[in-house]
């Protein structure tokens, strides 16, 4: 079935009302698929089919729905559709969807919800947004380290958890005492004690860090889930490789927005399709505001070589191809600079810096050199400009492809050193840098070598 003939069949069950059929198109084709389709339905019309499916099926279909349709469905459902699916979402997402509530209507709320669900939805919204806790799922198994492996089996088959590829050893205080995967439960001899065969000294995360911290150990030692300590050292949940993507997706979203010198200043998520006009404005009005600055610094340096301009008129016209090139040539290191910081392949450390350097160095020479000539022969023959000239234009050129490439490269690992993000010195930023410093080389070496067209 393909989506379109999918949108009839779901539009023919929201107009009749029908959740068997819906529960039986979830049976037979992906849920991801059918909840895409879904989305593109009225909003109340989805609410009432939500409030007609068995509630985990409508807690499946809720978790799959952007956030903004979440919340819209969340306030169309009356209370008791609204506790029955909290009840049965994924405990990060139903810690993320509280938070998103309202005071009245969290207070409203709390108290229609079971008591291990209420404490858990407490104890994981307690933690801040961009914190291990606030991606943490309390959806794990553990077990205790005196347990044979047949009483761990019959143990796991009692419970209900969806996350069992890895088995948490805890302590009698609920610390963190080793992992078993699954694989290895099920081969063992049934009277082996779990403490015989799970891993000692597990990577874990604690709540308090910062999430990408969490990705990184998850990444690093490929992991399918990374447990989560709480101050006082004892476990309560894990992170999922799953969750591990979508930090980075999201962290990498971030970055090519600052790249773009629109990022928010402050952690919230800024996209042109759901944030207001008012934020939109003040995200966007910091960065063009500096480089505002520096725009008018250049331009007035501009101005002021009025004489050697009304003297050698043609000089105007390569100003703004030589300043770009060396805004160009920053973009490009600047990139490959933070995609290798990205990648954890650079550290903020003097070896690297050199290394980077090193590396940049010829590499931008050789470009320079190279967009010099070519643009020297078009001004030539564009332009029939004399000797002078062109050996102005082609030294300028080449000293700001330089400049540019090896800027671009190190403003990265200034960033690190003041301890911000390094996508946050955006590509604007870099031009504008490299606008201002591009005019300063072209204009010194105009009056070096045309100084005496002035006398």
């Amino acid at each position: 079935m393909n989506q379109e003939q999918l949108q009839v069949s779901i539009r023919a069950q929201l107009r009749a009302f029908d959740d068997q059929a819906f529960d039986r198109l979830t049976r037979a084709l992906p849920l991801a698929d059918v909840v895409e389709a879904l989305g593109a339905h009225p909003p109340e019309a989805v609410s009432r089919l939500l409030q007609a499916m068995r509630p985990k099926l409508a807690a499946d279909v809720l978790a799959l729905l952007p956030a903004e349709q979440q919340d819209e469905l969340l306030q169309r459902l009356p209370q008791p559709a609204v506790v029955a699916v909290f009840e049965r979402l994924p405990s990060d997402l139903r810690a993320d969807l509280y938070k998103r509530l309202s005071q009245n209507e969290q207070s409203r709320l709390l108290p229609a919800l079971g008591r291990m669900v209420r404490d858990d939805i407490l104890k994981l919204a307690s933690y801040g947004e961009d914190t291990v806790g606030s991606v943490t799922s309390s959806d794990y198994a553990a077990i205790s380290p005196q347990l044979t492996a047949a009483e761990a089996m019959a143990a796991l088959r009692a419970g209900d958890r969806q996350q069992i590829e890895v088995i948490y050893i805890v302590g009698h205080e609920h610390q963190l005492l080793g992992t078993l995967p699954l694989r290895e439960l099920v081969l063992a001899p049934l009277e082996t004690s779990v403490a015989e065969l799970m891993q000692h000294n597990p990577a874990y995360a604690e709540a308090g860090w910062a999430r990408h911290r969490a990705a990184d150990l998850i990444r690093h030692y490929e992991l399918l889930a990374l447990p989560v300590l709480d101050e006082a050292q004892r476990m309560i949940g894990i992170v999922t490789i799953d969750d591990a993507m979508d930090i980075e997706r999201e962290d990498d979203t971030g970055r090519l927005a600052s790249f773009g010198g629109a990022a928010p200043l402050d952690k919230g998520n800024l996209d042109v399709v759901h944030s207001s006009v008012r934020r939109m404005f003040s995200v966007r009005v910091f960065w063009l505001l500096i480089l505002t600055v520096f725009g008018a610094i250049t331009s007035t340096f501009v101005a002021q070589q009025e004489e050697l301009l009304s003297n050698v008129v043609i000089l105007a016209a390569f100003i703004a191809p030589i300043v770009d090139m060396g805004g160009n040539a920053g973009s490009q290191s600047a990139t490959l600079v933070i995609r290798s910081m990205a990648l954890g392949q650079l550290k903020l450390n003097w070896r690297d810096v050199a290394f980077v350097i090193r590396r940049e160095l010829p590499v931008a020479a050789a470009l320079g050199v190279a967009v010099a000539l070519l643009d020297m022969v078009l001004s030539h023959f564009s332009k029939g400009v004399g000797a002078d000239i062109l050996l102005v234009v082609g030294l300028s050129m080449m000293l700001c492809t330089l400049a540019g490439g090896v800027i671009g490269a190190m403003l990265p690992f200034l960033a690190k050193r003041l301890g911000t993000d390094p996508a946050t010195l955006s590509s604007p930023l870099i031009t504008s840098i490299m606008d201002m410093l591009g005019v300063f080389i072209y204009f010194g070496l105009a009056y070096a070598f045309l100084g005496h067209l002035l006398a």
